[in-house]
């Protein structure tokens, strides 16, 4: 296990893409304002030297504000920004591996799950949190396979006392019952990244969380 523990309720999930032409650095900076506790930069379709040149960027700013910065699935870019941990999914390296990888072995290791089934495996057990990827269906992750729905989160909570990082199609309106049906913390892309006020945003969803 890392040393970190989970106390994140607020978790942005950024790429430059999502940010649809505004510059994702300033939408990092005013999420962070705006109460986001906790930052996953995912370019899966970036260069390494690009992601990297990202990464470095993005760096400068959470730890400005002593927010974590997670790396999604590049244990290079991870190591060389000095993240607070990586993010994998289930074709990604495996949590089993990584806690055997120098760098990685004490750093936090998010992991997403598909299926009930994972909850008994070894790579949920070597993970320091469970990522529930989609909750609903949404457009900017289309590879997945479960739409857990507030029901499927409810299930999980009962199985498990990992905490609980909520993703897919969550905004304002849906935000408190995802919390309420067991998440402890909700992942957002487009609720933040393409708000035209990404500080009012996150801070609207953050009073979500906290009433």
């Amino acid at each position: 296990m890392s040393l970190y523990t989970f106390p994140y309720q607020l978790y942005l999930v950024i790429s430059e893409a999502d940010c649809r032409g505004k510059n994702f650095l300033k939408v990092a900076e005013q999420a962070i304002l705006g109460g986001v506790d906790i930052i996953q930069l995912r370019e899966k379709n970036d260069s390494t030297e690009l992601f990297l040149q990202k990464a470095r960027q993005l760096i400068e700013i959470t730890d400005k504000y002593n927010i974590p910065l997670i790396i999604n699935d590049h244990i290079e870019v991870a190591e060389k920004v000095n993240s607070a941990g990586i993010h994998v999914g289930n074709s990604d390296t495996p949590p089993i591996q990584l806690r055997q990888h120098l760098f990685i072995k004490n750093k936090m290791i998010g992991y997403s799950i598909e299926h009930l089934s994972q909850l008994d495996n070894e790579q949920t057990a070597a993970s320091d949190y469970l990522g529930i990827s989609p909750v609903f269906k949404t457009d900017t992750k289309t590879d997945t396979v479960t739409e857990w729905g507030l029901e499927g989160i409810s299930k999980i909570r009962q199985l498990t006392e990992k905490p609980l990082v909520a993703i897919g199609n969550i905004h304002l309106g849906n935000a408190k019952a995802v919390i309420n049906a067991g998440a402890d913390c909700l992942a957002v892309v487009s609720a933040i990244c393409g708000a035209e006020d990404p500080q009012k945003a996150a801070y609207e969803l953050k009073n979500e969380i906290l009433k």
